[in-house]
């Protein structure tokens, strides 16, 4: 295999479709064609979004709110790089601490007094809540999956199973996260009272929120793969005699990681949807608490605040999609390009 080969397969299976024209026009394969599709591909995307932050910039100055005019791109830039400079100070503060409390350290054990550590306790940053808002998506959506994938696999091999939980899915599934978060949080009250429990009760709360709102697209999906495997497969299963085990292993998650595939993408997508809304309903540490708060202090510089952080939470999204086209296109023989 070339290197232009091996470069263009990595970007596929990246999800980054829209770099392989321009490999092919550098290894100069139909330049006029390539240069046609990056055209395309680019071209259209810029100017309409040129169009957008012009419209955007106009209009934002004349719509007044109860706390002033709607913030331009300008503004929202400007908020953008303040929330940076105030992660890189924080972090500074940070260092200066730990340096401080080494050096106290340093006195108290020269004079024999006893020492306690100390952990810095400033505010985390827009940074921190992104990591933050990341750690329990994805914990939610493991969770989700674990639950959600080996569920799919019996309710697409059995109809009887299928139809014992058909109801459950139908009543569960459209129910919503602001429902749902109440009573995660009054069981998870009373269930984890652990007096140095290795993860906070928020983190938990946020997690199996977003699982219970985020199984159904992955059961779904799986059910109806594992249901459209060939007969054919399956009779030559049993004509070799193989275990259950082996069947489902070798025979029928191979043939319906497609669609398993896409009921984990809808249901990552949808996961991070509703991790925002819950924390920003039970107050939680991570990006829908900091909109929240920003809503709470009700400034134009806050409004603008809030929208580098739609802007973050839609362009995570977008990631997290493409991360698992990546690994769809990984694991799976049949993918189509989205």
């Amino acid at each position: 295999m070339s290197n232009r080969a091996r470069v263009i397969r990595g970007f596929e299976f990246a999800g980054l479709d829209l770099l392989v024209p321009f490999v092919r026009l550098f290894a100069g394969e139909d330049p006029r064609e390539q240069l046609i599709t990056i055209t395309r591909s680019f071209g259209i995307p810029i100017i309409a979004m040129a169009a957008f932050f012009g419209i955007w910039s106009a209009v934002a100055a004349s719509v007044q709110t109860s706390i002033g005019a709607v913030p331009g791109p300008r503004a929202v830039w400007h908020e953008a790089s303040n929330l940076v400079e105030e992660h890189y100070e924080e972090r500074q503060k940070a260092k200066d601490f730990q340096v401080r409390m080494e050096t106290l350290k340093e006195k108290y054990l020269a004079q024999g007094k006893p020492w306690k550590e100390r952990r810095y306790s400033g505010k985390p940053t827009y940074f921190d809540q992104i990591v933050t808002s990341l750690k329990t998506v994805f914990a939610g959506f493991v969770l989700a999956s674990l639950i959600a994938v080996p569920v799919g696999i019996l309710c697409g091999l059995s109809e009887t199973f299928y139809l014992a939980v058909s109801p459950l899915i139908q009543i569960f599934k459209p129910v919503s996260p602001l429902a749902w978060l109440p009573i995660v949080m009054i069981m998870v009250s009373g269930l984890y009272t652990s007096s140095d429990p290795m993860f906070e009760k928020s983190f938990i709360s946020s997690a199996v929120t977003v699982s219970l709102c985020s199984l159904w697209p992955t059961l779904v999906n799986t059910a109806l793969g594992v249901a459209s495997v060939e007969r054919d497969y399956l009779n030559v299963a049993k004509v070799l005699k193989l275990s259950w085990w082996r069947t489902v292993t070798k025979i029928v998650i191979p043939s319906s990681l497609p669609l398993i595939f896409t009921g984990l993408r809808l249901s990552l997508g949808v996961g991070w949807m509703v991790l925002i809304a819950a924390e920003m309903l039970a107050q939680n540490p991570g990006l829908g608490k900091f909109v929240w708060d920003m809503f709470q202090n009700g400034s134009s510089q806050t409004l603008a605040q809030i929208m580098v952080a739609v802007a973050t939470i839609g362009f995570i999204g977008f990631l997290l999609d493409r991360m698992m086209v990546s690994l769809q296109r990984v694991f799976s023989y049949d993918v189509a390009s989205v």
